[in-house]
């Protein structure tokens, strides 16, 4: 596939700060038309790679290609990538309505009628000062202002975390009613799995600065799964079986296993992973935790 056919191509993309590694030779294909989950633990690099997609950075090594092109790489290319930052940045001396006549000022292919109508629908009254807005109602005008810009890609910098559930629901709501109408991709970077299974259909678990695994979600459930043997039999390991991680609990060994095909045959017992036990192996192995 080539990368005008992909939101975002990576190719051995590398940041480093100082002697610190923030992101180690990453390869990634993210196909368009997909809600992108990334998930990973703190400093595992999912910031870098959204401000590296962004234009915000640049690689230390490696190639990135955002919508076929470099990030940033014109004025063009800016309008039509939507990004809310971590904090959901607004001003707080404007108004909801200054946040609107801002946001027509400074992109092209400003779509009024789509921000005043998503402005009413969450229920935001254009003349409130951001700085009196709630926590969900200032997510909400960051998100507005990034959709009525019509983007091709949204990214999303964790941008639900210091929300209150409700808030949160209401949120993710909205996130993918615009993802749907624009036609957009969007990548969601969140530490909440919930919220992950909900809105993504594409995952991506970045751990250790590395891209530890990444696929479509019903891909990638389909073809992990948990063997359950008794303690010591699972040296003996169907053929063609990756190990993610092994867990040892009283008389049994749990291992989590990743299998390109059908479920293995064994004489042990095997059942499915869902997303959680998927991420948190992965992780747990990146980590050096684990008994394999």
């Amino acid at each position: 596939m080539s990368p005008s056919d992909l939101a975002l191509q990576a190719r051995g993309l590398t940041k480093r700060y100082g002697r610190r590694p923030a992101l180690s030779d990453c390869d990634l294909d993210l196909p368009r038309g997909r809600v992108v989950g990334l998930v990973g633990p703190n400093g595992a690099g999912k910031s870098t790679l959204l401000n590296l997609a962004c234009g915000l950075t640049t690689p230390t090594a490696g190639t990135l290609r955002v919508l076929g092109a470099p990030p940033a790489a014109d004025a063009a290319h800016l309008a039509r990538v939507g990004f809310v930052a971590q904090d959901t940045p607004v001003y707080a001396t404007l108004s909801v309505a200054d946040h609107l006549r801002m946001g027509a000022r400074l992109n092209p292919s400003w779509d009024r009628a789509l921000a005043e109508r998503r402005i009413a629908q969450v229920g935001l009254d254009p003349g409130q000062k951001a700085g009196r807005l709630s926590g969900g109602q200032r997510a909400q005008l960051a998100l507005t202002v990034a959709v009525a810009k019509r983007p091709e890609l949204l990214i999303l910098d964790e941008p639900a975390a210091a929300l209150d559930p409700l808030a949160r629901d209401g949120f993710l709501r909205t996130l993918l009613e615009v993802v749907a109408e624009l036609g957009a991709s969007a990548i969601l970077s969140s530490h909440l799995l919930g919220d992950v299974a909900r809105a993504c259909d594409h995952l991506v678990v970045l751990g250790a600065s590395r891209v530890q695994v990444a696929g479509d979600v019903t891909d990638l459930l389909a073809r992990h799964h948990r063997l359950v043997a008794p303690r010591g039999e699972l040296d003996r390991l169907p053929a063609g079986a990756e190990v993610v991680l092994t867990r040892h609990t009283g008389a049994h060994s749990h291992a989590v296993v990743r299998v390109d095909g059908p479920p293995p045959r064994t004489p042990w017992r095997v059942e499915p992973v869902g997303l959680e036990e998927l991420v948190l192996s992965y992780l747990t192995r990146a980590a050096g935790e684990g008994d394999r």
